[in-house]
């Protein structure tokens, strides 16, 4: 049985959907996987009698779930099992990225494109991306400039002219 109306479970999906698909992307790589993990968190929304005491712990809640979700969704057998598609010459991968910038954060080591992710695309500052992922703020903030760095080295070694603006965006972000 719900215990959400559906005003208020409709609202949830229109506010939160993108940042679920966006998070679960950045972990698994993976548009359906993503969908999958959106669609669970919304079934835990729906099927659970969840309260909460602002947006922003609604919000910090809905990430921290995603975030977890994705963590189990790897540590699945399957997952121990799966053969990488990049391995499988013969099969044509889809590939769904926006920007080239977005195909340039998902290079980055998970902690770094995650924390950036939360830092620029949702507008997190440091000490609640380091409370989400239970992390310290040091920690943090050392991923945020490791990940600029190797986004910086990445687009100095590329010379395309969309890369080139790009590059403009970078040095302001510092």
């Amino acid at each position: 049985m719900p215990y959400m109306d559906n005003e208020n479970a409709e609202r949830l999906v229109n506010t939160y959907a993108d940042t679920i698909l966006r998070i679960s992307y950045m972990y698994l790589k993976e548009t359906h996987d993503a969908e999958d993990i959106c669609q669970n968190i919304f079934l835990k929304l729906l099927s659970k009698d969840i309260h909460f005491d602002s947006s922003s712990h609604e919000k910090a809640w809905i990430i921290r779930s995603s975030i977890n979700a994705c963590k189990d969704h790897l540590r699945t057998a399957f997952w121990k099992r799966a053969t990488d598609l990049n391995e499988a010459p013969d099969i044509p991968v889809h590939d769904d990225p926006e920007s080239e910038l977005l195909d340039l954060v998902m290079t980055l080591p998970k902690n770094y494109r995650i924390s950036i992710y939360l830092h620029y695309y949702e507008g997190y500052p440091v000490n609640e991306i380091a409370s989400i992922l239970g992390k310290s703020e040091n920690t943090v903030s050392a991923y945020l400039s490791r990940g600029r760095k190797k986004l910086k080295s990445i687009l100095e070694s590329d010379s395309s002219e969309e890369i080139s603006e790009m590059k403009g965006v970078m040095n302001n972000v510092q």
